[in-house]
């Protein structure tokens, strides 16, 4: 049974819209941040502060290994984890990626108020949201569907997430 992995740029609704995929499925869900502060004992902006993007990179590197071993789980990545083309690899090894996206002004709403993104620190958050969607364009194209989260509730997200899913036959 193929890992369904959710990717997309921070602030589509990976972890929300997962959560309720995998308790429809009844299958594990896995938050890759989540697990990689689980691992390492840090929360994802100390890993940021303290060691820098390199070393938090390597984190979700050796993460995607061991989840790349499994089956059956619904996986929300981190926003830049494909960034990496051997960690889309990996994922797509015994995975189907479903990309979640939004426009600009609905992640800037979504993420205004988190103090959680070691990434959107500095200046103008719309302009970094920009600027990072902008350097990204084409890193989750590894996805063979997509699902506009700005438009849809997290509910209609879902119902058109698992249609996808048994009209491919993953399910």
């Amino acid at each position: 049974m193929k890992n369904i992995v959710l990717i997309g740029f921070m602030g589509t609704g990976k972890s929300t819209v997962g959560r309720r995929l995998a308790h429809r499925l009844n299958r594990k869900f896995i938050d890759t941040d989540t697990e990689i502060e689980n691992i390492t004992g840090k929360t994802v902006a100390q890993i940021f502060a303290r060691c820098g993007v390199v070393r938090f990179r390597s984190e979700e590197s050796l993460l995607v290994k061991k989840l790349a071993l499994q089956e059956g789980l619904v996986i929300s990545t981190g926003g830049g984890m494909v960034l990496n083309p051997e960690n889309v690899r990996l994922l797509k090894k015994n995975g189907v990626l479903i990309r979640l996206t939004a426009l600009p002004e609905i992640i800037f709403n979504r993420v205004k108020n988190k103090k959680n993104r070691p990434l959107l620190t500095k200046g103008n958050l719309k302009e970094q949201i920009e600027s990072m969607l902008k350097d990204r364009q084409g890193a989750y194209d590894a996805a063979e569907y997509t699902v506009d989260t700005g438009a849809l509730s997290q509910e209609e997200a879902v119902e058109m997430i698992v249609r996808y899913l048994k009209e491919k036959q993953y399910l």
